[in-house]
Parts: C-alpha cells; sequence; structure tokens
C-alpha cells in the first residue's frame, strides 16, 4: 500500500463486513479452491470475461497467501469450498481490522453517500446529513442493490444500470407433500426447468417449505433473469437418480425382481436414498407395504420409475438462501476497465464488489471477485 495516500472507508450502516461475517453459516467461505482461471470463470453467470481479465492480476492463490502472509489459515473442503481454519468468519473480520489499523485507514460509520460529484477537479461526497467529503479517487464497493432505483446516484454520472434481480434463492413449493421430508437430502441430484435448457447436478435439501441445497442455489444463480420473467412461476423435473435414466432403471428394477422376489420394497432400497425419501416414492406410486418385488404390477412399477428418475413440481416463488442474498445485476460492465476497475465514463471513478454485473453461484465465488476487484482497483488507484 502507499502509505502516502490517505484512504477513508465510508459505511452507511452501524456495522463493518456484516456480510463477511454471515457467510458460509457463519464460517466466511473466503474462496474456492480452484487454480485454474478458465475453469473458475465458469462459475459466473454474468461477468465471466470481466473477471478472467481480473483473475490474472489477483486470482484464489493470491487470496490464500494475502491471508496465510497475515496469520490466518485457511482449509480446503470437499467441495472445494475454502474456509479459516478457525470455521470462524470473525478471524477473517479481524484480519482485515487490523489492516486498516495497521495503515491508519479512517473509518467512518452511519455515513449514507447521496451523490458523488466533481468539483474543481475532485470528487466531492455528499452525505444524507448534508455534510460533505472530498477526494482524489473514489471506488464504490456497496455490495448489490435489490431495487434499480437504488442506483440513482450512480446513474447520475451517466453509468448504466443492469437490472438488479435476486440470485441463490430456493424453490418454493407450497403445501407440497413432499415438504413433509424436510431435513432429508440427497448427494446427487438432478433438476431441470421445464420449457428451459437449465439444468444442474448436485446435493438436493428438501425444506418445510420446498427445495435447497446446492443445486437449486446453482440453478437459481444460471435461471436468474429467465426466472424472475417467470414471475418465480415453472415447472421442474428432479431425477433422484441421475446415475440412471428410465430405461436403465427399469432393467435394474426387473434385476431385483428376479434377485429379491421375495424382498418387500419398502424394506430397503438398493439405490442409496434416504429411507423416507424411497418410502414416500413407493407410497406416491401406488406401492402397498406389504407387497415384495414379484408382486409389483406394471403400472406401479412404471410410476415408480417415473418418480425416481422425473419427479414432476410446480415452483410457486423463490425464498432467498439464509443470509447470502445476491443480486444479478449493477453496473453494466462494458462501461467500467476490467484492468482497472476504473469508469471508462468518469475519470477516477472504481468500482470493487458486487455493485458490478458480476455474480457467482454458491461456494467462494462471489467473494474471489470481491477480493479480486478490490485489489485491482487499489492497486490501480496507488498507481495513478
Amino acid at each position: 500500500m502507499d502509505r502516502s495516500l490517505k484512504v477513508t472507508i465510508i459505511e452507511k450502516s452501524n456495522k463493518l463486513l456484516s456480510k463477511v461475517k454471515v457467510s458460509g453459516g457463519g464460517r466466511c467461505n473466503v474462496t474456492h479452491a480452484c487454480f485454474d482461471i478458465a475453469e473458475m470463470c465458469k462459475r459466473y453467470p454474468r461477468g465471466q470475461h470481466f473477471v478472467k481479465k481480473a483473475f490474472h492480476q489477483f486470482f484464489t492463490t493470491d487470496t490464500i497467501n494475502w491471508f496465510e502472509e497475515r496469520g490466518v489459515k485457511l482449509k480446503t473442503e470437499e467441495d472445494g469450498r475454502m474456509f479459516p481454519v478457525t470455521n470462524s468468519s470473525q478471524t477473517i473480520i479481524d484480519s482485515l481490522l487490523k489492516e486498516t489499523n495497521k495503515f491508519g485507514v479512517e473509518i467512518l460509520m452511519n455515513k449514507e453517500v447521496k451523490s458523488l460529484s466533481m468539483v474543481n477537479g475532485q470528487w466531492s461526497i455528499k452525505f444524507s446529513n448534508s455534510e460533505t467529503l472530498t477526494a482524489d479517487f473514489v471506488c464504490v464497493a456497496s455490495g448489490g442493490y435489490p431495487k434499480s432505483s437504488m442506483f440513482d446516484w450512480l446513474k447520475d454520472l451517466s453509468h448504466t444500470i443492469e437490472e438488479p434481480v435476486p440470485s441463490l434463492f430456493t424453490f418454493n413449493l407450497p403445501k407440497h407433500p413432499i415438504t413433509k421430508l424436510m431435513g432429508v437430502s440427497v448427494e446427487k441430484a438432478k433438476v431441470k426447468i421445464q420449457n428451459s435448457k437449465l439444468d444442474e447436478e448436485g446435493p438436493l435439501l428438501i425444506t418445510h417449505w420446498g427445495l435447497s441445497g446446492p443445486v437449486v442455489l446453482r440453478l437459481s444463480a444460471w435461471g436468474a433473469r429467465e426466472l424472475k420473467e417467470r414471475n418465480w412461476e415453472f415447472g421442474i423435473s428432479v431425477n433422484w437418480l441421475p446415475d440412471y435414466n428410465e430405461e436403465t432403471l427399469r432393467k435394474k428394477i426387473q434385476e431385483l425382481r428376479n434377485t429379491n422376489a421375495s424382498q418387500k420394497i419398502v424394506n430397503k432400497n438398493y439405490f442409496g436414498l434416504p429411507a423416507r425419501l424411497w418410502e414416500f416414492f413407493a407410497e406416491q406410486s401406488g406401492t402397498k407395504n406389504e407387497w415384495r418385488w414379484a408382486d409389483l404390477p406394471s403400472t406401479e412399477q412404471n410410476k415408480f420409475i417415473k418418480n425416481l428418475c422425473s419427479y414432476e413440481c410446480e415452483v410457486k416463488g423463490k425464498t432467498t438462501f439464509k443470509e447470502e442474498f445476491v443480486t444479478a445485476g449493477g453496473i453494466k460492465l462494458n462501461e467500467v476497465d476490467a484492468n482497472t476497475m476504473m469508469s471508462k465514463k468518469v475519470p477516477n471513478l472504481f468500482f470493487a464488489g458486487e455493485v458490478l454485473d458480476v455474480d457467482g453461484i454458491t461456494g467462494g465465488f462471489n467473494f474471489q471477485h470481491a477480493w479480486t476487484s478490490g485489489f485491482v482497483a487499489a492497486k490501480s488507484i496507488a498507481e495513478k
């Protein structure tokens, strides 16, 4: 950091780093253990080309090293998510605050910026209480906004806004019988949104309001704009056994009928599904508790196969995933230089994080973009 620069952080609320605090269930999903830029970029439904340029300056390895140099070790979980070894987001917060103290960064709390304007070659930052602050450079890192009107103070600087829409949300299935299985999860399911090209595979969780888990969150991110156009009402098809299709599952069940003819169907499933889920599909297919594999009539067998391979539900509405609300939308990317994070329209105005029209799927990708864009903006300002 250039020690001759006087840095001031302006915070609207009375809390610093509140999103860091709640992320990853309070553990802070710092980044993702992906060390190939091209591969990493595939995790961003919006902004892939933009982040690709920026990642050449500050990538996952740099994030890991930055924290480790400051005494914060990260660990990798099976799914690639990276957390501090302490399993506490407070570790990350303390590290960042320690850095601001080290360099004498001034932090102004409870200050809402109302407008930015250029006066005699300097920025005039006006607050809601009518106070002003002057600066040579401004970096906007305000996060995403749920409503387009909340970007008005940036539109006034001639920037264009991609309309914000929710991303990373779960699917509501009001009064659907499957919600009685809340808490049941499967390690791998394939979910397809009907009448679209959208489908994803991964862990799926049944909740008291519908369906959640990584596979649903990823789908909600990739389909953020399309699903809003449908007013979050659409059909889905779930394959609970994605290693099978209806034809191969029929063959497997035929095998079971031959080799396990006398065994009751509901007593044991051979596909690794949770027992409650297996019993639910047996019941939904009209299978009776006392039936053995040899007793299974073709009509009920066909229903069973369809329920396991293409279970159809109607989604009506969405629910925000915990506190990890992410918006798709923000400052249009062709108006920002990805190599510096500076506005192409207004000199000495920079952007970082979710205020840009960049968003990643769940798993540490949004934080990585935040660290990268923040680093690139700061480096550019220091060089200027």
